[in-house]
């Protein structure tokens, strides 16, 4: 009668096809893709990442069953370690977001338009008003990039891997995801897994970083906007053509990347309403969508639970916390500098996960001084992370094919 009924709940057998560590980290992840759902909809958490892919995480743990002819347990959500020809053409017509996976993450389609979203989004003003400040504090908030891949080679990591998980400290998910396709195949699901789920918990880590690095008077600065030139449109379209040139002439590993970047930003300075509506309503949200929801969907119990995983978790999060701290200490020089005239906390902006970052500092200025406005002061600093980590990641990119 229990073999009956068992047989009629194949998910509830499969917990026990399994070792019990397994089925344990099965109903843990659940748990854990409930919990992250939650703080998604309470919006303590990105909600436009955790919500899909918290979502997901639940589903796929939970929709685990016996597959015929794979003598094992799996599911029917993707198969993203098929490789070969034949095995691909079946695993796109029995697994759902096989398809999307296969054609928009295995070749950075999905980076390329996340990035066309985000910048018809991005407002270069204050990049083009203040581009010394913007970009040195870039360099700064670039920290935990340059100084994971040591930290990673000395855990026995190759170069190319080594790279792949420093570029975590840029703190851009569609960077992260190309530069993982692109020196380490074999560990890009838990590299861009990693990285997208820190991006979201940086937005309630970031906070107590800042508190415990800047002296709460620091933090009550207010930046007049005002003082900033006006930029026009054709100057910021310009500004968009020429930068998207020169950074693909020097770094042509990353074109993809920067050409549907500055072409978003190029976009939002022209008339054309349909394109601009079309890149952020569609284009933008869409990928979105979907690449919370296929990331949550690698977030199985068997793509979790290995030695790999949980060293670049690790090395994930001290390239994002380098990366913090590295720009809070650029954020304090420009501070001592101007004479504090301009606020500390622009510099965890130049940590370039846009706007998320932008808004952790607006949120952290408000606490103190609730009149002060930050945030258009922080645009210019997060979009010269964008480019920091992109010309760095290209750099390692390039490196690690030629050796």
């Amino acid at each position: 009668m229990v073999d009956q009924l068992v047989g009629l709940f194949p998910g509830l057998h499969t917990l026990f096809m399994v070792s019990g560590m397994m089925a344990f980290g099965r109903i843990f992840l659940i748990f854990l893709g409930g919990f992250l759902l939650y703080l998604g909809y309470k919006e303590v958490l990105d909600p436009l990442l955790m919500v899909p892919m918290g979502f997901a995480m639940c589903m796929v743990n939970a929709g685990m069953l016996i597959l015929p002819g794979a003598g094992g347990v799996g599911n029917l959500f993707l198969s993203p370690l098929t490789s070969k020809v034949a095995e691909l053409m079946n695993a796109l017509q029995i697994y759902f977001l096989q398809p999307i996976y296969t054609f928009t993450f295995t070749n950075g389609m999905i980076a390329c338009l996340v990035f066309m979203g985000i910048g018809v989004i991005t407002d270069v003003d204050f990049l083009i008003a203040r581009p010394m400040l913007s970009f040195f504090l870039a360099v700064m908030a670039e920290m935990g990039t340059i100084l994971t891949l040591p930290i990673a080679v000395a855990f026995g990591f190759p170069f190319r891997e080594a790279a792949a998980i420093a570029s975590v400290g840029g703190a851009d998910g569609p960077i992260v995801l190309y530069a993982s396709l692109m020196l380490a195949k074999e560990l890009f699901v838990p590299i861009t897994v990693v990285a997208y789920v820190y991006l979201s918990v940086a937005y309630a880590v970031y906070p107590y970083i800042i508190k415990m690095m800047i002296p709460r008077a620091l933090r009550g600065i207010t930046m007049e906007e005002q003082e900033l030139p006006v930029i026009s449109p054709a100057q910021k379209f310009a500004f968009s053509v020429v930068a998207g040139i020169i950074l693909c002439l020097l770094f042509p590993v990353a074109a993809p990347l920067i050409a549907s970047f500055f072409f978003g930003v190029a976009v939002k300075e022209t008339t054309l309403t349909r394109f601009k509506k079309f890149l952020d309503d569609v284009v933008l949200s869409g990928s979105t969508v979907f690449l919370g929801f296929t990331l949550g969907a690698l977030l199985s119990v068997d793509t979790i639970f290995s030695k790999s995983v949980f060293l670049v978790m690790f090395l994930g999060m001290i390239a994002l916390i380098l990366s913090a701290v590295g720009g809070l200490v650029g954020g304090l020089l420009v501070t001592y500098f101007s004479k504090k005239s301009i606020n500390p906390l622009v510099g965890i902006a130049a940590v370039s996960c846009i706007p998320t970052t932008a808004k952790v500092a607006q949120k952290c200025a408000m606490e103190v001084e609730p009149e002060a406005m930050i945030l258009p002061h922080c645009i210019g600093p997060s979009v010269a992370g964008v480019i920091t980590t992109a010309i760095i990641c290209s750099c390692y990119i390039s490196y690690g094919l030629l050796h």
